[in-house]
């Protein structure tokens, strides 16, 4: 699979957040250091990040400076959340928080989902740039979830949110437009989740 696919001019209004600060405790190894390709699996998450934005934001933490260093692709700025024990939610607030205040909302993308193609990343944006007000989500069956796009109206909700959590509850509760992204459905937390994306990848550049 061969990408080259930047986001246009004008889309760093928008940024996009890359949260990748948990532990990898199912995985037993730091996830996105993972060989993907040629780079790593953070590598490709900040890649597909930049189909959505020039203006690409990773929240790192239990791998921090690790991360930072072994990871090949560059954002434009590495966020630390100190309290990545607490689960998803406080990268998520932190994340948030680190943005500059004028930003009318961001683009949310987790560091596990390497089967996503940059060029299905498009109709998000597309969608969001529509509205800039109005959520944006991906269709999960019956439930929203992420990449998303999340407006500022949002964010004060998802500050609240504790655990484990990401931001599919508040999604659902304001009826976020969804939006089918092929490669969602798989997100690597284990060994056998990463043999499963493995080898979907192997068979991909195969039919190139």
């Amino acid at each position: 699979m061969v990408e080259r696919l930047v986001a246009p001019p004008g889309a760093a209004s928008i940024p996009a957040l890359v949260l990748a600060a948990g532990s990898s405790s199912r995985m037993g190894k730091p996830k996105g250091l993972l060989p993907w390709g040629e780079q790593t699996l953070l590598g490709r998450a900040i890649e597909q990040a930049r189909a959505l934005s020039s203006n690409v934001w990773v929240v790192a933490g239990c791998y921090y400076p690790l991360m930072r260093y072994r990871t090949g692709r560059r954002p434009t700025r590495w966020v630390f959340n100190p309290h990545w024990r607490e689960g998803l939610s406080s990268s998520l607030k932190v994340g948030l928080e680190a943005l500059p205040a004028r930003t009318v909302g961001a683009y949310v993308l987790l560091a596990d989902q390497p089967l996503i193609a940059s060029w299905d990343l498009l109709q998000l944006r597309l969608t969001a740039e529509q509205n800039t007000s109005s959520p944006v989500a991906t269709a999960y069956g019956n439930h929203p979830g992420v990449p998303a796009y999340l407006p500022r109206a949002l964010w004060a909700e998802l500050a609240e949110l504790r655990g484990d959590r990401g931001a599919a509850g508040v999604l659902a509760s304001v009826g976020a437009v969804r939006i089918q992204i092929p490669g969602a459905e798989l997100d690597v937390d284990t060994p056998a989740d990463w043999a499963k994306a493995s080898q979907r990848f192997k068979f991909s550049k195969e039919q190139i």
